[in-house]
């Protein structure tokens, strides 16, 4: 007997005992994906990974978002922003009354033009308190992904009812998307990159600034 008859074998023995030949049904377990798992400090959390990975996030009520936009945006040193189609016109107002440059994607921005703007803001589909991640599925509040890659300061706006535990929650609220055929992009932190020696670099494949806005 060779090897692989000898272990073919062996796996034969162990499976003698076996009836159900599902072994979902064979070995069930009480657990059902994208059930909600039990964090109690689900928006601490949140802001903690973002942070860890050197995320800026201020965290404001409702009311406090067009200023915070506007203070947010000038303290970056941003002087020009695109903004998306169906972004909160408050938030617009704001930005304008700051003396910030809006530029609109419609027609859409050519490659060239978008890297000479300096931010973009935006809204989110989903974020991951485990993860310090921030989703989005592109819908008209967000704009393409071109958007959120190019210029170098990426604005989000996160509603604390967005904000989920766990990744398999985080993909269930996002299953409608996913149907639709949407592009996602998930961010965790600035882009960023090293090499061999550890040695961080920013900005490489995507926004060397996020921002976060947590609004409560």
């Amino acid at each position: 007997m060779n090897a692989r008859e000898e272990i073919l074998a062996r796996v034969r023995s162990a499976l003698v005992d076996v009836t159900q030949p599902d072994p979902v049904l064979d070995v069930p377990i009480d657990w059902e994906y994208g059930r909600p798992v039990a964090m109690p400090d689900v928006l601490d959390r949140f802001v903690e990974m973002c942070e860890d990975y050197k995320a800026t996030v201020v965290r404001c009520g409702s009311a406090e978002v067009p200023g915070r936009v506007a203070v947010l945006l000038t303290g970056a040193g941003v002087r020009s922003v695109v903004l998306p189609a169906r972004l909160e016109p408050s938030w617009r107002q704001a930005v304008e009354a700051a003396g910030v440059a809006i530029h609109d994607d419609e027609p859409p921005l050519s490659r060239t033009e978008l890297d000479a703007i300096d931010g973009v803001v935006t809204a989110a589909a989903v974020g991951i308190a485990e993860t310090g991640t921030i989703v989005l599925d592109h819908a008209s509040d967000q704009g393409r992904r071109a958007l959120t890659l190019v210029p170098d300061t990426h604005l989000v706006v996160v509603r604390s009812d967005q904000v989920v535990p766990s990744v398999p929650e985080a993909v269930v609220r996002l299953s409608g998307a996913v149907a639709e055929g949407a592009a996602l992009t998930w961010i965790s932190g600035p882009s960023a990159t090293s090499d061999i020696e550890l040695s961080r670099v920013e900005g490489v494949h995507g926004p060397r600034n996020l921002l976060v806005l947590l609004v409560e």
